[in-house]
């Protein structure tokens, strides 16, 4: 059995637990000796990271070749129109490569936690919410799709990966909880 660490990466935060550049880091939130972050999640990006104290976990995680859905809200800058939306459906191409196809759909604002600093206002432009399901994880992926498709990102937050999602977790907290490992996966001797 294996412990796991859901936290709510708050925004502006590094998804390591030190900085030789003075930035806040995750050990500012969390007291974890032996755990890792399964995963990255950018430094401007927000939401769920998880964390664990076990090796094959973290890359059963992390690793793109087990193709986890990974689930985030983008708040964009303008209205998503459906060739849009079908764009990031279809997976665009980005410059390191087509992008597998995506779920995405329009959704209400959510009710998130204020940003600090707010997320720019600009009132002759608008915006709107997208959630946004993938399997890669390539470098701030999300960001560059809304922007291949004419929809720059505002806001990410993630709230889910695979079966775990955020839930009610507030910035900077966490919840631990134990994992049964699968009989095939390999387990790391302590």
């Amino acid at each position: 059995m294996a412990e796991i660490i859901l936290f709510n990466k708050p925004f502006r935060v590094l998804s390591q637990f030190t900085d030789g550049e003075g930035r806040s880091t995750l050990a500012d939130y969390l007291d974890a000796p032996g755990f890792r972050p399964a995963g990255r999640l950018d430094y401007d990006s927000e939401g769920l990271l998880l964390l664990t104290d076990d090796g094959a976990l973290q890359q059963r995680i992390a690793n793109p070749r087990y193709r986890h859905w990974k689930t985030y809200l983008a708040q964009v800058e303008g209205a998503a129109s459906e060739a849009q939306l079908d764009a990031l459906r279809a997976g665009p191409l980005l410059k390191d490569g087509p992008t597998l196809p995506a779920r995405v759909r329009r959704v209400p604002a959510p009710p998130l936690w204020p940003r600090q600093p707010p997320v720019r206002s600009r009132p002759t432009l608008p915006d709107c919410w997208l959630e946004l399901s993938l399997r890669e994880g390539r470098n701030r992926q999300v960001r560059r799709m809304t922007a291949a498709v004419g929809l720059p990102t505002l806001r990410l937050v993630r709230i889910a990966v695979a079966d775990w999602i955020l839930g009610d977790l507030a910035p900077g907290q966490g919840r631990q909880t134990r994992v049964h490992l699968p009989a095939s996966a390999p387990r790391r001797r302590r």
